[in-house]
């Protein structure tokens, strides 16, 4: 088994099936550069050639942290992508996904990260204030410009997705790619309800963030929770995460990654492999232990009863709060 790369929905562009991602890691858990370098050349020599971050991640440094390693492999064998859109300043002009605020974003993004291009830029999360065609055309200027290769969304309504690649189509533009979004074995209602369909229909590539459930599927909250870990610093997503029945059902479902030979966060991504228009999903890593042990589910393909099994504990479709 080894690493897999899929591609983007209908587009030229390939991925690793498991990707790593800066989110609540890097600049916040991990700040010394030393050890990033440990975690990303782990990632990089394991077959891992799509790295994420965004903007307002540990307020940049996670960039120029990711940025500062990445320099030193060849360029043309990393996809490099990064996001804006949350807020990263008190100023009008800090937030959104305005013509002006993408376009700055956009380039402290590069400096910090030490690239002359993204491989793909995201739109973090929709903005209701801004037309849907100052975004499309900024972001396609962009491709023109030869600033990004491609552009996508971060958990988007669908209906506002579909409207941005009909516009970007009547008009010439070029659309967006892909969509980031949450999913996972304890939030998979979206996806498969509404957002596989409309990927489909649509040519989108669906990328898993936070597949892990913010670590509550590797058993790590099984007895409380450790002080330096994610949740004890994010109230809210603790409220929605840490429930008794999930916890109860996490705790199940190690008996059936133990039969196929697995651990519950290698379970958990083959889970989320398991989907033919996944392109690809990305965890993050506070250590070399941890991602070796989600790298371990690079390849593998979900047995049919550890499947059924699932569903069974799971009980129907559950739904947290978005993360990332």
């Amino acid at each position: 088994m080894g690493m897999r790369y899929r591609k983007v929905g209908k587009w030229g562009l390939r991925v690793s099936e498991i990707a790593l991602g800066a989110w609540a890691s890097f600049g916040d858990c991990v700040k010394d550069v030393g050890e990033v370098k440990k975690i990303v050349r782990l990632a990089y020599e394991s077959g891992v050639n799509f790295f994420d971050n965004a903007d307002t991640y540990a307020n940049g440094s996670a960039e120029e942290l990711m940025g500062s390693v990445l320099a030193e492999y060849p360029r043309s064998t990393l996809v490099l992508a990064s996001k804006a859109g949350w807020p990263v300043s008190g100023c009008p002009n800090g937030q959104g996904l305005s013509r002006k605020r993408l376009r700055a974003s956009l380039q402290a993004s590069l400096q910090r990260l030490r690239a002359d291009y993204l491989d793909i830029y995201f739109a973090h999360r929709h903005d209701p204030d801004v037309p849907l065609e100052e975004i499309v055309t900024t972001m396609s200027v962009f491709v023109d410009q030869g600033l990004i290769l491609y552009w996508g969304t971060s958990e988007w309504p669908t209906e506002r997705l579909a409207g941005a690649c009909e516009f970007a189509k009547a008009n010439g533009l070029h659309p967006p790619i892909c969509e980031q979004v949450d999913y996972s074995i304890l939030y998979r209602k979206r996806w498969e309800n509404t957002l596989a369909p409309a990927a489909e229909l649509l040519g989108l590539g669906l990328m898993a963030t936070s597949p892990l459930a913010m670590g509550v599927l590797t058993g790590k909250y099984d007895d409380g929770i450790p002080p330096d870990s994610r949740l004890a610093r994010h109230k809210v997503l603790k409220e929605a995460l840490l429930t008794p029945r999930n916890l109860v059902r996490v705790r199940e479902l190690a008996a059936v990654a133990a039969e196929h030979g697995m651990t519950r966060a290698q379970l958990a991504l083959a889970w989320v492999l398991r989907r033919e228009e996944l392109s690809c999903a990305i965890v993050g890593a506070t250590g070399i232990g941890q991602l070796q042990e989600n790298l371990g589910a690079a390849g593998v393909v979900l047995a049919p009863d550890a499947v059924a099994r699932i569903e069974r504990i799971i009980g129907g479709k559950s739904s947290t709060a978005n993360t990332a």
